[in-house]
């Protein structure tokens, strides 16, 4: 099993703080994100790690990635950003990570022992965290719901209340080829603008609606974050990581 970094945004909310480097280089505690997450990957034995690229990629290239490049970063969202990487989605089974979040490394090995084609990590504790990042947690959340076996049967929908959401999507997801091909084959039936702005949960809604495959989800209930705004940093400061 391989591991993917979505990287290629630049992080226009971070104003300032992304104005001469790529998101995933905002540090958290003293280090950037992406040093957290590369020692994530390696105590959970995934070594062979690559970086999708984009916004200001010549400062990733110190650490040594296999890397993926997104000419066209500025116009494109995570979906377009992930089939940079297909020549490794079709080989073998990957976790994918956005470029932006950190998480313990238990979250990896959930991903990595599931036998499921497509599986997603989910906070079911997510409101404490929302609570602190945003004054009204639900007009920045997502809906998403599972059945009793933990399939994802809704996600990436407006919510209207708390009952709408069971978790949050991390920004974690495994893919295995045949996961990898089911995506690919959904978003291509989509316009040329579309398939260039979708986002992830928007994917896997696709994925769900159409019957094409199942989206397990994983909980996951460890310290985790995402780094979106300039605000978030004051949430994190007394994180132990």
């Amino acid at each position: 099993m391989k591991a993917i970094i979505l990287a290629a945004g630049r992080g226009s909310r971070m104003k300032k703080l992304t104005s001469n480097k790529p998101k995933c280089l905002t540090n958290i505690n003293g280090k950037p994100i992406l040093e957290w997450q590369l020692e994530a990957f390696k105590k959970a034995g995934l070594t062979e790690v690559a970086i999708v690229t984009g916004y200001r990629r010549n400062l990733l290239t110190k650490y040594s990635l296999v890397e993926f490049h997104n000419h066209n970063w500025a116009k494109t969202n995570m979906i377009y950003s992930l089939a940079c990487a297909e020549n490794w989605l079709k080989q073998t089974d990957c976790v994918i990570t956005y470029g932006d979040i950190f998480f313990d490394y238990s979250a990896l090995l959930s991903l990595k022992n599931s036998t499921s084609d497509i599986a997603i990590t989910y906070d079911p504790n997510w409101q404490k965290l929302w609570e602190k990042r945003f004054k009204k947690p639900l007009l920045d959340a997502e809906t998403f719901k599972l059945d009793a076996e933990s399939s994802v049967i809704e996600i990436g929908k407006k919510p209207t209340n708390f009952k709408d959401i069971q978790g949050q999507f991390m920004g974690l997801i495994k893919l295995t080829p045949k996961g990898w091909s089911v995506l690919h084959k959904t978003i291509n039936k989509l316009n040329l603008l579309r398939r260039h702005q979708i986002d992830t949960t928007s994917a896997l809604r696709k994925v769900i609606e159409t019957n094409s495959a199942t989206v397990t989800g994983i909980k996951y209930d460890m310290q985790w974050g995402e780094v979106d705004l300039e605000a978030d940093l004051l949430v994190y400061k007394n994180y132990t990581l």
